[in-house]
Parts: structure tokens; sequence; C-alpha cells
């Protein structure tokens, strides 16, 4: 066969298999399909001189399949690209749009927004597609790209119905009832005010107090043999508890002030004056332990003219009454000037209707669950009603008077004892009725919404802060580096980093140390009040930081157990009980439980903790002093060794002790002895009044009378400077 003829053939077939692999890149198998020149089996030889004019052609082709392949991939991009309409060039742009939002928003990649934010503040390493981009740079970055913007119309959200509930406006006079009056007794701490109350209702609450001091609020209700009756609060006079004073003033219609006589005015007398003033209440002044030969009722009475308190002997309004509550002196005076003065401020209140009241102390029991001990003041409660107060709600189950016996209902102006909480309560919270269950989880969740605007606004003042707080601390940063590349710039930062990251293990390690972190149990809302009260005047925290993991009513239970032992911290309780196999737990696990009765020792019990988180510190104990009588060198080998001619002024020197050179009052060396001779023998102790030659580091100088003080370093546990303020 014709060897030309043979050739064309297999040009042929070359050019039907180069067409085939184009159609099959068409149908979109070009990441499958990889082009390879077809070479005719029927004759293998002259490879070369057969193709030779077809390589040329083959790369036309591969230029073609790879430009066909670029523009196909492309094309698939550009389908899946959302394309957003501009009107105009302009862009509508919002605060805190985030990268991608932006780049949608002006039909842009996002690779755009990146280029535009070159040479700026905005570190592009850590921008991320969902990264919040702050008002200003959004603005120029729609500059740059050569458009305008223009700010989106916010949302008007529909305004949510206010739904909470709200007192009952005033009744009519007509209706209104006479009441008992609600006194609450104020005075300074151990002065006689749970005394005086036991003698008027004759039970013994007060020998059940422990350390002699109310620890929290009570509300008793007095039968006098009139047939009167007094509704009484009985406030803690201790330090830690002035917030639950104040609270007690704003339900009481009478203050009762007690003073003893022997002591005069205290500093919790002046201040339970002030929330009587402050409350707009009347006092009454009981002046008592008038049955001590040391009593000086007329002092007392002169002391408080200093406070605006004048008795009506001196021409005020004020009652004065002198009284011995111990052995019950004068008491049913106090009660008769008592009930005179609420007969003249006209106690009336409205029986009818729906139920107003406030909480005065509230607890959970162990057997009862939620329980407060509220003041009626508007309606007459009884079993069934449903009441809300702060963020919790309540279908009335049982009602006790201050005795524990059950009522069926209660009026205004008597205290009582209600269960059928969902939640405690917070003492003070103010109680209303509505009408149904459902009212009440449209109360509450009105009530929780509100809560959580405010912390919403609360949250975003602080993150705004933090922005502020953290654009300047870049700004100085990037003010610092201005003068560098951009590769001196990175290198700067890693190795600031890498400082940081090395620094980091050891930080944390000092900062577990110097941290103690507590969990606080009491047995009612008051109690726990007044321990945070005190805990929030810790103003130490240079030396160890307090941190308040957690707190809460109720005995001490296996989650506080579990949250001490991760928190490394201490569990306080206060009045409340830890069962052996919470006592056995928390053995095993290594964490305290500290039960206490009485506050003031609770709080001296913690700063024993805090105490014990602090660094000993180091305390020089001087054992001997010297003086520098003369100075002379000896040779050593080829060294010449300075020493100086002492005699020791008091105590002794030994060897094995630190000393140190003073010199014109400043300590010029510290360190160890070298040697020490006395009549050139070695010795181990100078005695006062002996002459010695010695010897310290081969560099040092003696000059004549320099001082020479031996001493020993002792390890002194540091207290700490928090004064709790009793």
């Amino acid at each position: 066969m014709n060897r030309g003829l043979i050739l064309k053939v297999e040009n042929l077939v070359q050019l039907h298999g180069a067409c085939r692999q184009l159609r099959a890149l068409s149908y979109g198998k070009v990441n499958r399909a990889q082009w390879k020149p077809v070479q005719s089996s029927a004759h293998p030889m002259c490879p070369v001189l057969l193709y030779q004019q077809f390589w040329q052609k083959d790369k036309l082709i591969h230029i073609a399949l790879s430009q066909h392949r670029h523009l196909t991939t492309k094309e698939d991009t550009k389908k899946k690209k959302k394309k957003i309409p501009l009107t105009q060039g302009e862009v509508e742009i919002r605060q805190k749009m985030s990268v991608e939002e932006l780049a949608q928003a002006m039909g842009k990649d996002i690779d755009h927004i990146y280029e535009a934010l070159l040479y700026t503040d905005i570190n592009l390493d850590s921008l991320e597609p969902d990264s919040i981009l702050h008002e200003d740079h959004i603005k120029l970055i729609v500059k740059k790209s050569g458009m305008k913007y223009k700010s989106a119309k916010l949302k008007v959200e529909k305004e949510r119905e206010n739904t909470d509930a709200v007192k009952r406006p005033p009744a009519d006079p007509a209706v209104l009832t006479p009441r008992p009056p609600v006194v609450t007794i104020l005075g300074h701490v151990d002065h006689g005010k749970t005394t005086l109350l036991d003698s008027l209702r004759k039970t013994q609450v007060a020998s059940m107090e422990a350390g002699g001091i109310t620890q929290h609020i009570g509300a008793f209700l007095v039968h006098l043999p009139s047939g009167e009756k007094i509704t009484f609060l009985d406030t803690p006079g201790h330090a830690a508890f002035s917030a639950m004073r104040a609270r007690g003033t704003h339900v009481t219609d009478i203050v009762i002030l007690v003073v003893a006589a022997e002591d005069g005015v205290m500093q919790q007398t002046v201040e339970s004056i002030q929330h009587a003033k402050s409350a707009g209440v009347p006092l009454i002044l009981a002046i008592n332990k008038c049955d001590k030969p040391e009593a000086d009722p007329e002092r007392v009475k002169k002391e408080l003219l200093a406070h605006d308190v004048v008795c009506e002997e001196f021409g005020g309004e004020v009652q004065a009454v002198n009284i011995s509550a111990l052995k019950g002196e004068n008491l049913m005076v106090l009660a008769e000037a008592t009930v005179a003065l609420a007969e003249m401020l006209e106690l009336k209140a409205d029986y009818t209707g729906l139920v107003e009241g406030t909480v005065i102390e509230s607890r959970k029991d162990k057997g009862k669950g939620p329980v407060t001990t509220a003041i009626i003041q508007r309606g007459t409660l009884r079993k069934g009603c449903v009441l809300v107060a702060g963020k919790t709600w309540a279908k009335v189950r049982f009602m006790f008077d201050e005795n524990g016996k059950a009522v069926d209902a209660a009026s205004p102006g008597i205290p009582v004892e209600i269960m059928g909480w969902k939640e405690v309560p917070s003492a003070g919270d103010e109680i209303l009725e509505v009408e149904s269950e459902q009212r009440a989880h449209e109360v509450m969740s009105w009530r929780t919404y509100v809560e959580q605007q405010e912390r919403m606004k609360r949250d975003v003042e602080v993150i705004e802060a933090k922005q502020r707080e953290h654009r300047m601390e870049y700004e100085k940063k990037q003010q610092k580096l201005a003068h560098l590349t951009w590769r001196q710039r990175k290198a700067v930062l890693y190795k600031a980093n890498k400082h940081l990251m090395f620094s980091r293990p050891k930080e944390r390690t000092d900062m577990d140390k110097n941290v103690l972190s507590v969990i606080v149990k009491g047995d009612v809302d008051g109690s726990v009040e007044a321990i945070l009260n005190i805990l929030d005047s810790y103003d130490a925290d240079d030396e160890c930081k307090l941190d308040i993991v957690h707190f809460g009513m109720g005995d001490i239970s296996e989650t506080d157990v579990t949250l001490a032992e991760a928190f490394n911290g201490v569990v306080f309780g206060f009045s409340v009980k830890a069962n052996e196999s919470i006592k056995q737990l928390a053995a095993k696990k290594g964490i305290k439980i500290k039960l206490h009765n009485v506050i003031y020792k609770l709080i001296e019990d913690l700063k024993d903790e805090l105490n014990s988180r602090l660094p000993p510190a180091v305390v020089e104990n001087t054992v001997g002093e010297a003086t520098v009588l003369d100075t002379f060198s000896v040779t050593v080998g080829k060294n010449k060794i300075p020493v100086a001619g002492c005699r020791v002024q008091k105590g002794l020197l030994d060897k094995t002790m630190k000393f140190k050179l003073i010199r014109k009052g400043g300590v010029i060396w510290k360190g160890s002895l070298s040697s020490l001779k006395h009549h050139k023998d070695d010795v181990q102790v100078i005695k006062t009044g002996m002459d010695c030659g010695l010897s310290l580091d081969k560099s040092i100088q003696f000059s004549i009378g320099d001082d020479i003080i031996c001493y020993e370093e002792k390890e002194v546990q540091q207290t700490t400077s928090w004064d709790p303020g009793f």
C-alpha cells in the first residue's frame, strides 16, 4: 500500500480521537477526562516522524481545552452567586454589618472588602466573613468603591403591651376600717430589743437567739389586756443588717427606738433614727435597762437632742418611757403610748378587694418549700388566692400565724406566713393579688421581658465601652509600630504574643493561689443578704481576691460541695445544717464546710481563710550587732582578702546565720560570712564585748565605722487588711 495513503489514514484516526475528547469535555466531563494523543497500534514504528505535524496541533488543543475549562468553572460560579441589584450606586448600610453582609449589599465579593480595608487600623489576619465591622469602616469601604451609602430604615418593632400587675387606686374613705398598727423596734445591738418583745408577747425568743443577737427579722402580733392588737417587727441591731432595718421602716407605722440607759446613743441608734426620718415614721423612745445602778436616762435624752430627737419634756413631740424589759417594768405604759399614738394617726385600711402586702422575710423550708413572712396592707388574704411578688408567684396553700398555727384568713396589719410560692421571693418585694393563674403567668412574662431588656441595655453599654477601650489600645499600638514595615510589625507582635503565651500558665497558678472562692448558704433571704452586704465591703483584692461563686438558702447540698470542688472553694453556712453524707463527701473531696449561728463568727472564720491564702512574709530578727574598728587585708594564695576588726556591741555573731553590712544607714551587702576568727582561731560564735576578725565577699571593702548586723529570717503569716467594721 502506498506510504502516503497510510499516513493520511493515521492522521484521520488521530483527528477523530481529538474530536471525541472535545465532545466529552463539552458535556461537563472536564474533571474526569484528560486529553491524550491517540496513537495507532497498527504501525508503532517511527512515532516521531508520523506525529511531528500534530504536536503543534496538540498544544493549540490543550490551550483551548484549558480556556474552555476555566470559562465553564467561572460560569458555574456566577450562577451560584446571588446578584443584588444596586440603585444608582447606592448601598443601604446599617450599624454592625458583617463582612459578608456588606459584600452582598454592595454586589461585590469578600476579597473586594479586604482590599478596601488595606492600610486601615483593622487587622486583616483576624478578619473573618462573619466579623462585625464598625460603622466608620463600612462607610470608608463604600466610599473607596466609588459608591454612595444610605442608612437602612430601622424596623419599628411593635411595642409590647404592659401586662404587669399594679396597685389599685386609693379606696373610698367610707369603706376604710381601723387596723392594728405595725410597730418596728429599732436600736443598737444588745440594747434589749428582743427582750422587750419577749416580755410583751410572753415567749422565749430571746433565749433561742444565737449569741444574744437577733439574726433575722421577725413579725409578731401582740394582744394587749385592753383588747388592742399591735403588730411588732423585730429587726436586727447588728451592723451587718442595715438594709433589713431600712426595709422594716418602709412597712411600719410607728418606730420604737430602744436605747440602753447605761450605754446611751450608739452607732446603730443614729442609723435607726435616720431610717425613721427618711421613711417619715413617728418615734417613741424606750430607755431600757433603767433598773441598773449606772443607768442615766436624762443623759440619753440630752444625747438624742444632737440628732433632732426632742422629747416631750424638752418641748418636743417624742414620747419617752423608762422601762426594764428584763424585769417587765413600765411595759404597759409603753404599749399604751403606742396605742395612743396609733389612734392619733387614725390607721385604717380597706378589707375588701384584691390583696396588697409586702414580703418581710423569705426562706426555703425543707418540709414546706418556699415560705414568706408578709404584712397584709390591703384586702383580706385567704387560701387559694393567686399572688405575685417580684419574679415569682404563688397560689396560697396554707397560712400560719407567728406561733405556727394554721389560719384561714389574714386582714390588713396582720403578719402571716404564706406557703405555695413557686420560688423564693426577695425580702421587701411587693405582694399583689391577681385574678387567676393565667394572669400571674402574664405578669411573670412581662417582668421577665423587662428584666431581659434592661440586661440587654446594660450589656450593650458594657460591650461598647470595651470596644472603645480596645480601639484606643489598638490605635496606641499602631502608633508605636507606625515607623516599622509590615514584616517588622508582624515580628514584633509575634514576640509579644509569644511572651504572653509563656507567661499565662505561671500567672494562672499565682492567681489560683491568691483567690478565695466561697459558697454562702443561709436560712433565710435576709441573712444571706446581710452576709453579702458585708462581703461587698471587701477591698483587699490586691492581697487575695474574694470570689463569691454561689449563694442561696437552705441546707448544704451535694451541689454546693461539687461547686466548691470545681473552684477550690470553701462552703460557709449560716444557721443551716449539713447531714453526715454531705460531710463525708466533703471530707473525701477535701472541701471545708464552715457552719455558724452568729454572723460575726462566720466573718472572722472567713478572714482566717483569707489569711491562709496570703503568702508568708519574711521577717528579719536581729541577733547581734558589731562595729568595724579597723580594716586590713590578708593574702590567701594570690588573692588579698579584706578583713574587718570588729567588736560585738549587742547580742552575738553566729557564723551560720546571715549578715548585712550597713554604711551611713544604707545596706550595701547581704550574705554569709567567709570567715570568723577570734585571736587567730576559727570560731562559730562571738558574744557581746568580744573582738573578732571577719571577712565577707572578697570584692567588699570595709570602712571604719561600718555596722555588721547578724540576723535570722523567719516566715510570718500575713493577715488581711480588710476591716468588715466590727
